[in-house]
């Protein structure tokens, strides 16, 4: 009966109903069905299906009515009735339902509040920044020094003492040429360079993208832009402003982002610098070899040429048969290390995620040459990285994989696969998991004549051990810490950074403070909690000012407990421990603190 109804359209407008949700409309125009069992879901899309027919009817009727209009047959009255039943139809739709809205990206603090807090709290300073700096260098305050320090030993604790695979080393930063040359870094290491004629601005290729635009076919021009998370989306904001510049009209599209490297000579031409925005100032890519040269001895002449190293592996490798030797190790293990590199990068950026002084992190663990077991202990070791991360604090939700493409592997490599940062600047690689095969073994045994053959007990047999290197940098980790840490909170209406450490990391690991700073006998107890837990850990004693005052002092320093002493405290030897993450606080004596402390920290 209603289906008929609908069918002729007019006595619809009976219907006192207007634009409602569907989860009320439905039911209303569902009624008639009662009887014969049917529900309003079961018709819900047929219902909205007749409606929509019947709007499309109207409209008909609107433009023919208006038509007769034009030509004398109808008068405003019989166009106005017509467009009120049209509108009516049209408020009996269902409203569409709201959009799920998109899973919120996770968010940290900027780069500026990064840098800010640092320079405010002592813990990186620009090197030589009494004589303005001096780009790509950097200096670690008294609170910067203990968190590296401190992120060196927790890497260490767990990829070397809490295995027994793994064994340390500690390679010259200096050594033979020759070391270098059989590498292949001393014939290619290096990056794409181009320069800006017009800025004397100096890039990196493969880190400066371009875009083709189109309108409606015919060229717009090319946009440049430098690498970051989003450079699509810029790109065609750029040439949107692009095509408003020219005044032209019609649909516009953008050609994938690529890098430098892979634009041809005629491309190079009409790509834009990124400084001056002129087509054609910008050089061909030429290669730039990264490693700092020196010299060794009395003479500067080419004998006495050598390197600062720009990778601690290669220490690792030219001493794989020492360790072998004496190290009382069988394949599969690993050889770690942790040292300075330089590497003379042709635009250090972002902070300290890319400079030229910088220390690594990175173990070489070797496996047999078999064709079907590498892919385990590659992924072996991307988990352990992983988890390594997460059990310092990083944030979890900032952190992902990005596996490279065959055909940007090293020619050496099996695989290789990073674990992602969001960093503020964008996602970047934070550590390389890399299947290197036995190409840096090979290359030793054969330019030193010594052989790198590992003999294999159990198998009886001789080969070249493969190798599996988790890196990662020191600095680079550093930053993603401090990043995952940063937060903010308001306490009466003021806004303040806190840096949330993992107590295993943080710089201080506990503040002891004295309730009040005038009574002898409870400060002598205070300095006694103090000179006992700085026998364990890097402690800080603070009386000045009111405990609340303290304790936010602490916060912005992350430092993760304060124990306050006070005069229960010399009567029954209990503090208060006081929690910076939760606020909370609890009442233990001195051995259980220590007990906690202990557990919480190195745990």
């Amino acid at each position: 009966m209603l289906l008929a109804v609908l069918h002729t359209g007019r006595p619809l407008m009976n219907f006192a109903l207007r634009r409602a949700p569907s989860t009320t409309m439905v039911p209303a125009l569902c009624r008639g069905f009662r009887a014969t069992g049917i529900c309003a879901a079961e018709v819900a899309d047929a219902s909205i299906a007749e409606l929509e027919a019947q709007i499309a009817a109207q409209g008909e009727r609107v433009r023919a009515v208006k038509e007769k209009k034009k030509a004398g047959d109808a008068d405003k009255a019989a166009v106005d009735a017509e467009v009120a039943i049209l509108l009516d139809l049209k408020a009996k739709l269902p409203e569409e339902e709201p959009e799920p809205e998109a899973p919120k990206e996770p968010t940290g603090p900027t780069m500026d509040e990064v840098i800010n807090v640092c320079k405010r709290r002592g813990i990186i300073f620009q090197s030589s920044e009494v004589y303005g700096g001096f780009a790509g260098f950097f200096d670690y305050g008294p609170l910067g020094v203990e968190l590296r320090a401190n992120i060196k030993k927790a890497w260490w604790q767990t990829m070397v003492h809490r295995r027994d695979d793994v064994v340390g080393l500690d390679s010259s930063i200096i050594g033979s040429p020759q070391v270098w040359k059989a590498s292949g870094h001393v014939d290619g290491f290096s990056d794409p360079m181009v320069d800006c004629k017009v800025s004397k601005l100096r890039y990196r290729a493969d880190q400066l993208f371009w875009a083709r635009a189109e309108v409606d076919g015919e060229l717009l021009g090319y946009v440049s832009l430098m690498e970051t998370d989003d450079m699509q989306t810029l790109a065609t904001e750029a040439a949107e402003k692009l095509k408003r510049k020219a005044g032209m009209q019609g649909k516009l599209t953008v050609s994938e982002v690529k890098d430098y490297t892979e634009a041809s000579p005629d491309e190079r031409e009409l790509i834009p610098s990124p400084a001056t925005g002129e087509p054609g100032s910008l050089t061909a890519p030429r290669e730039f070899n990264l490693m700092f040269q020196t010299n060794v001895g009395a003479m500067s002449d080419a004998a006495s040429v050598a390197y600062l190293r720009p990778e601690t592996a290669q220490g690792i490798f030219t001493n794989f048969k020492n360790v072998v030797a004496t190290g009382r190790v069988k394949v599969p293990f690993g050889i770690a290390q942790i040292g300075k590199a330089f590497r003379n990068e042709i635009t250090p950026r972002n902070f300290i995620f890319r400079s030229r002084e910088f220390e690594q992190m990175e173990i070489e663990y070797f496996i047999p040459p078999d064709e079907d077991v590498w892919r385990e202990f590659h992924e072996k070791w991307l988990q352990d990285s992983y988890n390594f991360l997460t059990s310092i604090g990083l944030r979890e939700e900032l952190l992902s994989r990005d596996v490279h493409e065959d055909h940007k592997l090293a020619h050496y490599a099996r695989a290789c696969t990073d674990i992602m940062f969001k960093f503020p600047f964008g996602t970047q690689e934070l550590q390389g998991v890399a299947a290197r095969g036995c190409y840096d073994l090979t290359q030793h045994g054969s330019a030193s004549g010594k052989s790198m053959e590992y003999y294999d007990e159990a198998r009886k047999e001789k080969y070249v051990p493969h190798v599996i290197e988790p890196s990662i940098g020191v600095d680079r980790l550093m930053l993603a810490v401090l990043c995952s840490a940063y937060a903010e909170d308001e306490i009466g209406g003021e806004k303040r950074s806190v840096l949330r450490f993992h107590p295993r990391l943080a710089p201080i690991k506990a503040a002891v403070l004295p309730l009040v700073k005038n009574k002898p006998e409870l400060v002598e107890k205070a300095q006694a909690i103090y000179t006992r837990l700085q026998r364990r850990y890097f402690v800080t004693y603070d009386s000045t000012g009111t405990v609340g005052k303290r304790y936010r002092r602490m916060d912005e320093v992350g430092t993760p407990y304060c124990i306050t002493v006070d005069f229960d405290t010399l009567e029954d030897d209990t503090v208060t421990l006081r929690d910076r993450d939760t606020a909370e606080q609890r009442r233990m004596t001195v051995p259980e603190l220590l007990e906690y402390l202990e557990e919480q920290i190195d745990g």
